[in-house]
């Protein structure tokens, strides 16, 4: 796990204040792929729980594992009871129990490819579920796009994750859809987007870039100029295109 991987840590209340949290729309398309009730979760890199909160409300138990201890702290003071915490980063994760569901919000591309669908599939149970699904949050408005990203430029070229496989943007089936297409551990590989428009504060807007790991990895010095230079150029609120793309796919019942 990288040291961008951990660095979410030093800002925990501001990740779990500023992101987004999950559509119930979501929990939907997962039982419905699922296809049977789903009473066991494990979530891989949980944060601060955006994701473990829309699962465990609705009735799975989940075990929500998180490397980094301050996420953990925070994700702890808004869980329901029925959730279990493990500090562990998904390569330290031993084959023990397995899972009807195994899923990673905004957080699989942190894990290490090695070994990934083998050991994905060791906590799965036959035929369980595997989901990972998370989104840039982008600003609606070309314009106002525009201005950002000049006022970024000194600072930072792009803000955004690359594809870890090389997958280009238009390409039909997106990362990690494409690894588990030639993966030997899964099958049925389906690739969904849900479509979502915010509103929010020019400020919230800032204090969310300040939980993005381009922004983290920044000296504290050029992170308060990047800030304040963004600022400048926003309008009071701002329009966010926050769409969640969803790969859904289910570990092969005969293995």
């Amino acid at each position: 796990m990288s040291g961008r991987a951990l660095s979410f840590g030093v800002v925990a209340e501001a990740y779990e204040r500023f992101r987004p949290g999950y559509p119930v729309e979501l929990f939907d398309m997962v039982m419905t792929y699922a296809g049977q009730p789903v009473r066991t979760a494990l979530e891989i890199g949980a944060g601060t729980g955006k994701a473990t909160c829309l699962f465990a409300q609705r009735g799975v138990t989940v075990t929500a594992t998180e490397p980094d201890g301050a996420m953990l702290a925070e994700l702890r003071k808004h869980v329901p009871v029925n959730v279990k915490t493990v500090q562990a980063a998904f390569e330290d994760l031993r084959p023990g129990e397995s899972y009807g569901l195994v899923y990673a919000a905004a957080a699989l591309h942190w894990t290490n490819p090695e070994g990934r669908w083998s050991r994905m599939a060791a906590l799965l149970e036959p035929c369980g579920v595997f989901a990972s699904f998370g989104g840039p949050v982008q600003l609606a408005d070309p314009a106002v796009e525009e201005a950002v990203r000049a006022a970024r430029a000194p600072f930072l070229e792009s803000d955004e994750v690359p594809s870890p496989d090389g997958t280009p943007p238009g390409h039909d089936m997106q990362w990690p859809g494409t690894e588990l297409q030639r993966s030997e551990w899964f099958a049925d590989v389906q690739q969904s987007v849900i479509e979502r428009r915010l509103t929010m504060s020019a400020r919230d807007y800032v204090g969310h870039l300040s939980t993005v790991s381009a922004y983290l990895g920044l000296p504290t010095s050029e992170q308060e100029q990047v800030y304040s230079r963004i600022m400048r150029v926003l309008p009071e609120t701002v329009e966010i295109a926050a769409d969640i793309t969803v790969h859904l796919a289910r570990r092969r019942c005969e293995q």
